[in-house]
């Protein structure tokens, strides 16, 4: 019996070509597959607008309202015109002339007297023309003569009337200083005083003793009396 196939036939000669071939169109139809979408019919919205219902919508009838015009304002009243007769006489107001003719006398205008005002003027003790007169330095003569003699006075006068024990009153120890400011006024008064120390009791200590001090004859500024500003320090050592 003789064999159907060729025997010089080679069936595996173009095998890789087939398994190729077959290998990309399952891929192709792999990706298809992937890719594929389906839709519900149902959901799908094509934009469709039914004219029918448009053509029986009902517009509505609008009227417009007519307002009547506000009545007119009611007339004014007239005013009441008073007739005058001829015969009554009416009196006329007669303005006079103020322009004055060359035989008007004129009348003098008497001199008024304008009160000058004192102005309150402070000049510092170290330039004052006339310094400050102390009780008792009257007879002094220049100003650095009665400077000097108005300070020896006034730290005789603090030395005595001060209380040198309200320091130890007051358990303070060692040295204290207390700085006086005051003025004498065009009057020679004092005036303004204010003291600043390390504690209350000795500032008012220093302003009771200053406020005791003598009216002075007051200092003077191109022959004016002025106010001289005068300050003072106060030392002394606490005993302990």
């Amino acid at each position: 019996m003789e064999p159907k196939k060729n025997p010089k036939a080679d069936v595996g000669r173009n095998s890789s070509l087939y398994f190729l071939i077959g290998l990309a169109l399952m891929l192709f139809l792999t990706n298809y597959a992937i890719n594929h979408k389906t839709y519900d019919k149902s959901n799908i919205d094509i934009g469709q607008v039914n004219m029918d219902e448009l053509d029986d919508e009902e517009i509505p009838i609008t009227e417009q309202l007519q307002t009547p015009p506000p009545p007119p304002p009611p007339p004014a009243a007239p005013e009441v015109i008073e007739v005058v007769e001829d015969e009554q006489d009416v009196e006329e107001t007669v303005i006079e002339s103020t322009e004055a003719d060359q035989e008007t006398e004129i009348a003098k205008v008497e001199d008024v007297q304008v009160e000058e005002v004192e102005e309150d003027i402070e000049v510092p003790f170290a330039v004052i023309e006339n310094v400050p007169v102390f009780p008792g330095c009257e007879n002094e003569k220049g100003n650095d003569a009665k400077k000097k003699c108005m300070s020896e006075k006034i730290s005789d006068f603090v030395n005595k009337k001060f209380n040198t024990e309200l320091a130890g009153e007051l358990g303070l120890s060692g040295r204290q200083r207390i700085n006086v400011i005051f003025k004498i006024d065009k009057t020679g008064n004092i005036t303004g005083i204010r003291a600043r120390a390390p504690h209350p009791g000795l500032e008012k200590e220093a302003a009771r003793v200053i406020g005791l001090l003598p009216k002075m004859k007051p200092g003077k500024q191109r022959g004016k009396a002025v106010t001289v500003p005068y300050s003072l320090p106060i030392i002394f050592q606490v005993q302990d």
